[in-house]
């Protein structure tokens, strides 16, 4: 998450550097999770209130990848310059008020504590996608032959 969000200060576009990140957790490093948390992030004397909101919010997200993946959280993630003063609705208007309630009522607490609201699928995995989907489509495979299996012996 450190190189994450150093690529974040070099100007990379944040979710494609949280997004490699999470290629890394979900995939290619799913061994060394302890190992991709670990750093703690280097942040520049004069940060500017953009920066910070990425900071927290990785440390939100380290927060809640180790409380979901039941790892041990680092320390550096509870250092209080990691909360914002002010709240931060990620990709709403100030004035959608429905959203932003749907937002508070939905985010996670390692984000809302830190005064971030983004909503319930903001760590999406989409490995773990297509084995949901492909699950609901073998129900759904096995229900209907139960169903032609009904059909069919009530019919004799």
């Amino acid at each position: 998450m450190a190189y994450s969000y150093q690529e974040i200060c070099q100007g990379e576009e944040p979710w494609i550097a949280l997004g490699n990140f999470m290629n890394a957790w979900h995939g290619d490093a799913k061994t060394q999770r302890l190992v991709l948390v670990k750093d703690p992030l280097v942040t520049l004397e004069n940060i500017t209130p953009e920066l910070q909101k990425w900071a927290t919010f990785i440390a939100a997200s380290v927060e809640w990848f180790c409380k979901e993946y039941d790892l041990p959280c680092p320390t550096w993630i509870y250092n209080p310059t990691y909360n914002l003063s002010e709240p931060w609705f990620y990709s709403i208007g100030a004035d959608r008020e429905k959203v932003r309630q749907q937002l508070m009522r939905e985010t996670p607490e390692p984000f809302t504590r830190r005064n971030i609201y983004c909503g319930k699928d903001v760590s999406a995995n989409k490995y773990e996608l297509g084995k949901l989907i492909a699950e609901i489509r073998e129900i759904k495979a096995r229900k209907a032959q139960s169903n032609l299996a009904s059909t069919s012996h009530s019919a004799i």
